[in-house]
């Protein structure tokens, strides 16, 4: 299989790297899908008689998968390149949805958390990184905005997903939204089928188009003398081994972990959240399925757009100040949302929708951040050991509020008030990261590689 060698995706010369983000993007809207898991959250609770924690667990088994396989790949991915990195993301990605709808299909829940958690996950995990380092080195000039093309992706499959499986549940299950019901497991069960089909082709696609720059490359009238004019952007190099022996790199780290954290907790709930907000005295929702539905694509826009919009605004303001936003704010908008975010439909949708766009402008920035602080030499490696603090957020943050939720009542029986709990946790944790972003500074020249080592593996990787 050497065609999916590094060195048979080397760019020609002449070659336009705009065309680079699409490919990116092929795998990112794929594995994105992992945001719209509430659009059938309900229906595997009914269809296994289980708990919002037990099925939340399927949600949270795949992302401690994705920062593990992230973190222990990741040295893989930027030896190998793109190309070999997406044909396997994408093989475990369809394989995981076909032994999740096995699961469904015997109704043995351990296959979905097999299947779509473990299975599926590592496909997260190597899908999610395999473009990033490559889009830094095609954009040199503007990592911000070449990490947030990528990782915009990964936010907006939701936008996608969410609609498309509501469609294809009520095209399965005729009944699904009559007098408030769920769709069936069978119809869950279908679903994955036709996501595993529809999804391996499109990452195919992605994985046969992608290229990498030569060694000697660079952007016409780009200067790399002029990079470092903000403070933390370092034209030294560390290496991933090293990395993790800097305060830096856990101060990233805990940064990373709260507000994925919170995010997470809003994400995961979305559809039944904005439903429970909104009950009736009488027990009714004044939010039907399909309007909840339709809220999950919203914040897939908020997820997708931020992860654009503020990552490619740390270029200008530097990624320091742009965490600030993101934490500090964030935290303000987790207090309002928790405290009235039912007093009107209006409000709760404006502060979730700028919650989550902090939420993946989080996400897109990191890589940028860890270039800033480490350098390029292995930050795709560097960046798949940070995805771990993803993977313990992807525990606690269900835990948190499902949790919280199972203490308060039965599913579809919930009120506002009951959520206030989890949601002013996620502002403590909010605060957390504020302070440990401020702690932040450059890293100590110890760490640094001697220049001579550099080149040769810089080149390995172009």
């Amino acid at each position: 299989m050497s065609w999916l060698d590094r060195e048979h995706t080397i760019a020609p010369p002449g070659f336009n790297r705009w065309l680079i983000p699409p490919a990116a993007l092929a795998v990112h809207l794929c594995i994105g899908q992992a945001y719209a898991t509430s659009v059938y959250k309900n229906s595997l609770v009914e269809h296994f008689d289980a708990s919002l924690t037990e099925i939340g667990i399927i949600f949270s088994i795949a992302i401690v998968m994705l920062g593990l396989s992230a973190a222990v790949m990741g040295t893989w991915v930027d030896k190998n390149g793109p190309r070999m990195a997406m044909f396997t993301s994408a093989l475990f990605w369809a394989g995981g949805f076909l032994v999740g709808s096995l699961g469904i299909f015997t109704n043995q829940l351990w296959l979905v958390y097999l299947g779509y958690g473990v299975i599926g996950g590592i496909g997260l995990g190597i899908g999610y990184i395999s473009p990033v380092s490559t889009l830094i080195k095609w954009f040199p000039d503007r990592p911000g905005l070449a990490t947030g093309m990528a990782i915009m992706g990964f936010g907006g499959g939701a936008l996608i997903a969410s609609p498309v499986s509501t469609a294809l549940l009520k095209f399965y299950d005729p009944n699904t939204g009559v007098d408030g019901a769920v769709a069936s497991g069978e119809a869950v069960g279908s679903l994955f089928l036709t996501l595993a089909v529809v999804y391996l082709a499109y990452m195919m696609f992605g994985a046969f188009t992608i290229k990498v720059p030569a060694a000697d490359w660079k952007p016409e009238g780009f200067d790399a003398s002029k990079v470092k004019t903000k403070a933390l952007v370092t034209s030294n190099h560390v290496s991933a081994a090293n990395s993790i022996k800097t305060k830096q790199f856990w101060l990233v780290w805990i940064v990373l972990f709260c507000n994925v954290t919170a995010g997470i907790g809003i994400l995961e709930q979305a559809s039944p959240m904005l439903q429970d907000f909104f009950r009736q005295p009488d027990g009714s929702t004044a939010v039907t399925v399909a309007v909840a539905g339709g809220f999950v694509g919203l914040l897939s826009i908020a997820n997708m757009g931020g992860r654009f919009v503020w990552s490619s605004t740390s270029d200008i303001i530097g990624r320091k100040r742009i965490y600030l936003v993101y934490l500090g704010v964030g935290a303000v908008l987790y207090t309002v949302l928790a405290l009235a975010g039912a007093s009107t439909t209006l409000l709760f949708v404006f502060l979730a929708f700028f919650i989550i766009s902090f939420y993946g402008g989080g996400f897109a920035t990191v890589p940028a951040y860890l270039r800033d602080l480490f350098g390029t030499f292995q930050v795709g490696a560097i960046h798949g050991r940070l995805l771990t603090a993803w993977s313990a957020a992807g525990i606690a943050g269900p835990l948190i509020i499902n949790g919280f939720l199972d203490a308060q009542g039965t599913p579809g029986e919930l009120t506002a008030a009951a959520y206030q709990p989890a949601l002013l946790t996620m502002v403590g944790l909010l605060i957390i990261g504020f302070i440990a972003n401020l702690m932040i500074k450059p890293v100590d020249s110890k760490h640094h590689e001697p220049a001579k080592t550099t080149p040769k593996e810089s080149a390995m990787e172009a």
